[in-house]
């Protein structure tokens, strides 16, 4: 078995890799951060939609939050935000991006 790395939904998972029979066993710890995400992204949240002064707001969800804690150990003061789409808003916890499709 050789030490190596594989992409899966945008995660990075270690693994053992066989080459004669082209086997992968993946690191228990990574596959239950995987399925921690899965479960996060089934999931549709409904949020308000608040006016504070000038500005809206909404609500993240403390799960989305508890995740994001989990996955960076700090998490930046500000967060980004785009709109990429019409009816599409996109919120990035951190300035590395995460291609998850």
């Amino acid at each position: 078995m050789q030490k190596g790395t594989a992409q899966k939904e945008g995660y990075t998972l270690r693994a053992l890799h066989c080459p004669s029979c082209n086997k992968k066993v993946f690191h228990p710890g990574d596959l239950e951060e995987l399925r921690h995400f899965q479960r996060i992204k089934e999931k549709e949240f409904r949020v308000k939609l608040r006016m504070v002064g000038n500005s809206y707001t909404i609500s993240i969800p403390k799960e989305i939050i508890n995740f994001q804690e989990e996955m960076q150990e700090e998490m930046e003061e500000s967060i980004r935000m785009c709109l990429e789409e019409p009816e599409k808003l996109s919120i990035f916890f951190s300035k590395r991006l995460r291609k998850l499709y």
